[in-house]
């Protein structure tokens, strides 16, 4: 095998989010979209079955959340564990990747709340000039 083949697999396996044909991209739309940031903040708080999370998140129909949860699923953030009850009980988690994801989410959440009176100032002011 040549060192230009070996490269070129190299080159294939770093993720790159600035190159729109990276995998990783729509992983991160998933995560960074309005309710995907909501979702794994509230299940950062602990499991939560669907109308739980739903009520944590206000805003949310039941639609868009539940797509936003396949979603996270399919990229390893959310588990979803179906106990077999009657009626049957589902249970949604963040996954230990999911949990160092939702970490530093937490830290810009509590970043942008704690600086919320500046980010006023700075709309306030914004929207006298324009």
């Amino acid at each position: 095998m040549s060192s230009d083949v070996v490269d070129d697999r190299a080159d294939a396996l770093v993720a790159d989010v600035f190159n729109r044909d990276c995998p990783s991209r729509p992983v991160l739309a998933d995560i960074t979209g309005k309710w995907g940031v909501l979702a794994m903040a509230a299940l950062q708080e602990g499991p939560h079955r669907f109308n739980a999370l739903r009520r944590r998140v206000e805003g949310v129909s039941e639609k868009m959340l539940s797509q936003t949860l396949h979603a996270l699923e399919r990229d390893g953030m959310v588990s979803r564990d179906v106990q077999t009850t009657i009626p049957p009980h589902v249970e949604y988690s963040l996954t230990p990747l999911g949990q160092q994801v939702a970490t530093r989410l937490i830290g810009l959440i509590e970043l942008l709340e704690g600086e919320f009176d500046q980010i006023k100032a700075a709309q306030a002011e914004y929207d006298q000039r324009s």
